[in-house]
Order: structure tokens, then C-alpha cells, then sequence
């Protein structure tokens, strides 16, 4: 059940129980015998009052406790005999909100002033004093227990929340131990071998400089890519061991995307349609992995030689469309490698879709689409 549903029921509960109260409470004061005084009517109306005023006993349970004991004091004066039920009500709420003194100096302040309350009412006379003495210890009973069940659902309540944060706190250290468990495992495994890649890459471009020799694109793109792939992996890393550390890259960093594939041979051209917005940045990593992923495949797989970038900023979501002009054939079933499983579970999870297929005039598309939640 939604938050905004379960809060219409609880107000809907509070008043019904309310209603009620109040019917309750009227119709026993109606059946009930009483002086015939000037005051009947303000006493059916503290009856009443008494029992309504619980509609508001969650968000002011203190005030609601003072409420119905000036009520059950007032409606007794005037000789209504009148259960306080409605001041049983604001007892158990009182409690449950964990206002125990003020529960209980009020209530030793209500038990004090009903016995006067009684007396000075029109209903006066032996009876009515050994009535007021028996109903005295029977509503005492009553306020113990309806205490004890407001305390008795306030110790469950405080359990309850304190097992989920255990809990909580519980899934929290596994996934962070989950984490510095992946962090090392790539620290381990791939730092090592790109460092390599990296250092024998420059000494490679160091020594044809040294030597007058023209340095191939390619060599300078494995250059670049190495040190790009040291910078990505030092801030993977850096995200792992702290989950409020984000990755940088972006849509803001498509562009030199777009360069390093123009040093590996492959003319790539980026285009930027609508109007540009701040988007969250979940998706905007997710863009940039998903253009990132795709070029990756270009040159791996494709032997395309130009390949087109489209970033579609629109009202409601943002667009990204790779296309390369390689040998896959129209009709043919793309073969789902760790790339396109990745590009896919990331826009999954984001609640987008993501469509990889051969296009129907040759060549690979990428086409994804990532929903953007923007307050007009």
C-alpha cells in the first residue's frame, strides 16, 4: 500500500472511531436518567465533544488527553453518568506516543477532581455517592489498562523499528564488505595489466620520438586509452570503497569519446538535438557508459568505418542512438555479449529501454531510451 493511500486510511480509521465514540457516548447520556437542570444541553454536548476531539489524537495526543478529561469532569458536573470512554481512548494514544508522565499526572488529576465533580452535580445523595466511589475504582481500572496496551503497542513499536535497523545497518555492512570485496578483486586483477599496457605503450612512443620516427595513431590511441582506463579505474575504485563518492564521467565527457575514436581510424560524428536540461545523474553515467560501450563494440567487432552519435534531450526522457556503418547483416540475431548485457541491465534498472540490432541499411544500431522525471 502506498504512503499517500495508508494516510487517507488513518485519517478515514480516526474518524470513524471518532464517530463512534461520540454516538456511543451521546446515545448512553439519552438513555440514561438526569437532572432535569437549565445545563442538559451543555452536557450532551461535552459528551459529544468528548468523542470527536479523538479524530486528531495521533498528530495532538496530549492536548486530546486534556480535552476529554475537562469534558468527562464537565459532562459529570452537570449530572450526566457518563462512561469516559473517549478519555480511555486519549489515554492509550497518549501513551503509545510515549507521553507516559503526562498521562499519568493528568489522569491522578481527573480521578482527584471527579469525586467534586460528582458532588457538586444535582445528582446528590447517599446513592449517588456510593455510585461515584464504585464507579471511581472501575474507570481506575480502566486508565491502568488502557495505559498498559498503549505502553504494551509502544514497546512492540520500538522492537519493530529496532529490528529493521539492525537489519538495515545488517544489509548495509554486507553490501559494503560486498564492495571492498569487488574493489580489491579489480585492484588485484586489472591494475597490474593496465599499468603494463600503459607504461609499454608510452616507453613505445617515447622511443619512436627519440628516434625521429612518426608515431602511428594507433600506437598514440592505445596510449590514451591506457591512461583513460587508469583514470576510470582509479575512480571505480575510489566508488567502491565509498558509496558517497560518484563516478565523474557523463554526458559531458561524450566528446572526448568522439576523439579518442578518431585516434583508432574511426570517424565519428556527435549530434546534439534539444534543448539541453540537467538530467539525474544516474542516467547521465549511464548515457556516457552506453555511448562509451558502443564505440567499444564499433572497434572491436565491427570493422565500421564511421559511426554517428544522436543525444536526443527531450521533455520526458533522453534519447541515445549509435549507429556504425560495419558488416552486420540486416536480419542477423546480435550475439549478446558482457557489453550489451551491461548497456541492458543499466537502462533496466532505470526503468528505460535499450534496443541493439542490425540495421536494415547495414551496420550495428544502438538506440536507448532513459526516462527523465523533470518538475514543469
Amino acid at each position: 500500500m502506498s504512503t499517500g493511500l495508508s494516510s487517507v486510511w488513518a485519517r478515514l480509521r480516526d474518524w470513524v472511531i471518532a464517530i463512534c465514540v461520540a454516538a456511543v457516548l451521546l446515545v448512553t447520556a439519552l438513555a440514561r436518567d438526569h437532572p432535569a437542570t437549565d445545563l442538559g444541553l451543555l452536557g450532551y454536548a461535552l459528551a459529544v465533544t468528548s468523542g470527536l476531539a479523538l479524530v486528531v489524537r495521533r498528530r495532538a495526543p496530549v492536548p486530546v488527553l486534556a480535552v476529554t478529561g475537562l469534558c468527562v469532569v464537565g459532562y459529570n458536573a452537570v449530572g450526566f453518568e457518563v462512561p469516559a470512554v473517549a478519555y480511555l481512548f486519549a489515554v492509550y494514544a497518549a501513551v503509545r506516543s510515549g507521553h507516559r508522565l503526562i498521562t499519568v499526572l493528568v489522569s491522578v488529576a481527573l480521578l482527584v477532581a471527579l469525586p467534586f465533580a460528582v458532588m457538586a452535580s444535582p445528582a446528590d445523595g447517599p446513592a449517588a455517592d456510593a455510585f461515584a466511589q464504585a464507579r471511581g475504582v472501575l474507570e481506575l481500572a480502566w486508565l491502568i489498562a488502557a495505559g498498559a496496551a498503549g505502553e504494551a503497542l509502544r514497546q512492540a513499536e520500538r522492537r519493530a523499528d529496532e529490528a529493521e535497523r539492525t537489519r538495515e545497518e545488517t544489509a548495509r555492512l554486507r553490501a559494503t564488505e560486498e564492495r571492498l570485496h569487488i574493489a580489491r578483486e579489480l585492484h588485484d586483477s586489472l591494475t597490474h595489466q593496465i599499468s603494463i599496457i600503459k607504461v609499454q605503450s608510452e616507453v613505445a612512443v617515447h622511443l619512436a620520438r627519440k628516434r625521429g620516427e612518426q608515431v602511428p595513431e594507433t600506437l598514440l590511441a592505445i596510449q590514451e586509452a591506457g591512461r583513460e582506463a587508469t583514470r576510470e579505474l582509479r575512480a571505480t575504485l575510489e566508488t567502491l570503497r565509498n558509496d558517497a563518492e560518484t563516478p565523474s564521467y557523463g554526458l559531458d565527457h561524450v566528446p572526448k569519446l568522439v576523439e579518442r575514436a578518431h585516434g583508432i581510424g574511426l570517424k565519428t560524428t556527435l549530434t546534439i538535438e534539444g534543448q539541453r536540461h540537467d538530467v539525474p545523474d544516474a542516467v547521465d553515467r549511464t548515457a556516457y557508459r552506453i555511448v562509451q560501450e558502443s564505440l567499444t563494440n564499433v572497434a572491436r567487432h565491427s570493422a565500421a568505418a564511421t559511426a554517428s552519435i544522436r543525444i536526443d534531450y527531450r521533455r520526458d526522457a533522453l534519447a541515445i542512438q549509435v549507429d556504425d556503418d560495419g558488416t552486420a547483416e540486416p536480419g542477423s540475431a546480435p550475439v549478446p555479449g558482457v557489453g550489451l548485457l551491461g548497456m541492458r541491465e543499466r537502462v533496466t534498472a532505470l526503468g528505460g529501454r535499450l534496443r541493439a540490432e542490425p540495421r536494415t541499411e547495414g551496420g550495428f544500431t544502438v538506440q536507448a531510451e532513459l526516462p527523465v522525471a523533470r518538475i514543469s
